[in-house]
């Protein structure tokens, strides 16, 4: 009797070990939870890298603005002014906090809880910081340097369209010129 009561308490005990074991290991699984995700965007700075992009992009509209502007002379003067503010307007307006709540399932469906754990972890980290102190630049680095091999890509691009138009056209008025000489 004590043998089976020692031998059940000894199989109770293996199978509690083994069920936390086997919890432990799918927590890591489970899909990433919206605190989870909420942490990864803190981590990443993504609220203060969003209102970097908007800035870029406010800056680049007034640019846009004035160029179009000396084009039309016609314009009232306070005409780039009035656009330039109702431009700052909608992006001091923009909904950051709207557009990360709904990205936040979206991280949820690609990332689970140990994915998202991970990733806090390393953007927490010295590491992680500098890499996200540095992207911008290397970024803008990156597109420099690459835009000699876009430009070249872009030109034969042109040049390719640019041909078949022209190929596409001299075909055309061969067959109307057929349509239209009288037999």
């Amino acid at each position: 009797m004590k043998r089976s009561v020692f031998v059940s308490l000894a199989v109770l005990v293996c199978l509690l070990f083994a069920s936390v074991s086997f919890a432990q290991q799918n927590a890591a699984d489970a899909p990433a939870s919206k605190e989870g995700v909420e942490r990864y965007l803190d981590a990443m700075h993504t609220r203060d890298q969003m209102k970097n992009v908007l800035d870029i992009m406010t800056k680049q509209m007034h640019q846009m603005t004035h160029e179009q502007v000396q084009k039309q002379p016609n314009l009232p003067s306070d005409f780039e002014a009035r656009e330039n503010k109702m431009m700052d307007d909608m992006f001091r307006n923009f909904p950051t906090e709207d557009l990360l709540q709904v990205m936040i399932p979206v991280y949820q469906k690609h990332f689970t809880k140990g994915d998202i754990d991970a990733l806090v972890a390393f953007y927490s980290s010295p590491t992680g910081q500098k890499f996200l102190k540095e992207q911008p630049a290397i970024m803008a680095e990156s597109m420099q340097a690459a835009s000699g091999i876009v430009q070249k890509m872009m030109a034969k691009a042109t040049q390719r369209v640019q041909d078949d138009i022209a190929q596409l056209q001299k075909s055309n008025d061969g067959s109307s010129e057929k349509k239209s000489t009288p037999n």
